[in-house]
């Protein structure tokens, strides 16, 4: 069934993928009016989101967010597809990158590091940084259920020395990195929210606490990681600029979760500068009426 599906959509995936950008968003468009307006495709958990972190805001705001949410959302489905065929003149002309100097300093001292960032703006295109180092880049992620488009996914990412690595595999992946002496820069969304009975840390995120992901701290405090964090800025349709910053050197100079809770707050400046484009879809806060007291 898995390949069945997978023979099925490829070369309409394929297809989307060659159009031209000036196609490519009237692809976005149709989607949104399918998505937002006909399905309605989580409005409840963006609405329920929306006004959870913004109690503030008024309805008229909300919505306004909402409707350039779905809009963005669409055109990160189209962009993910258009990464089967783009070329990486196109894609280092869409997403620039303002500060890269930070990322290869840290490179020439010979460290190897944590990259960490949120579900917001575009992180798709983030693997076109692997054409301005030599390290390997490792990216942190969930395997697909369908083997056949895991492997497509994996293929695409490895176009710029970028590997797909699950969660389970990502520590005994980087002991092993390390001991053969392999520089690495290895990609973690981090804002998600964990399982409860992986729950070692809770903090305020957007006023409400909530479980917070801590695996990019310990295993930077592990393997004497630096910590950036990238902050991606929409600058138009099919158009990103990324900004890094360095959260530390030594991260085994800070106390437990401090590292955390800097990311987390870094992810809230960014939110509050345009939250529109933040993934709402996620049910980030579901555990909130399960904080410990």
């Amino acid at each position: 069934m898995h390949f069945l599906a997978y023979i099925l959509l490829y070369p309409v995936l394929y297809l989307i993928s060659i159009l031209p950008f000036r196609l490519l968003y009237v692809v976005s468009d149709i989607l949104y009016l399918l998505i937002y307006r006909i399905f309605g495709y989580r409005k409840k958990v963006v609405s329920n989101n929306l006004n959870l972190v913004f109690p503030n805001k008024s309805s008229a705001e909300i919505k306004r967010i909402t409707k350039v949410f779905y809009r963005h959302l669409c055109d990160m489905i189209v962009e993910s597809i258009k990464s089967l065929t783009i070329s990486e003149s196109e894609m280092r002309k869409r997403y620039k990158f303002t500060n890269v100097e930070v990322v290869q300093d840290i490179e020439n001292q010979n460290r190897s590091m944590i990259l960490m960032c949120a579900h917001y703006g575009s992180w798709e295109w983030i693997f076109i940084l692997q054409t301005y180092v030599k390290s390997r880049g490792n990216a942190v992620y969930k395997q697909l259920a369908n083997k056949y488009f895991d492997r497509l996914v994996k293929r695409i990412r490895a176009k710029y020395n970028s590997y797909l690595v699950t969660t389970k595999d990502i520590i005994p992946t980087l002991i092993k990195e390390k001991r053969e002496g392999i520089l690495s820069i290895n990609g973690f969304v981090s804002d998600q929210s964990p399982k409860l009975n992986k729950a070692f840390h809770w903090n305020e995120f957007m006023g409400v606490k909530v479980p917070v992901h801590t695996g990019a701290e310990m295993l930077a405090k592990k393997l004497d990681m630096a910590v950036v964090f990238f902050k991606v800025k929409k600058v138009k349709r099919g158009y990103y600029e990324t900004t890094f910053e360095t959260i530390t050197l030594n991260p085994k100079e800070y106390e437990d979760y401090q590292i955390t809770d800097i990311f987390l707050k870094l992810v809230e400046n960014q939110i509050n500068e345009a939250p529109e484009y933040y993934l709402w879809t996620h049910k980030r806060w579901k555990h909130k009426d399960k904080a410990p007291k």
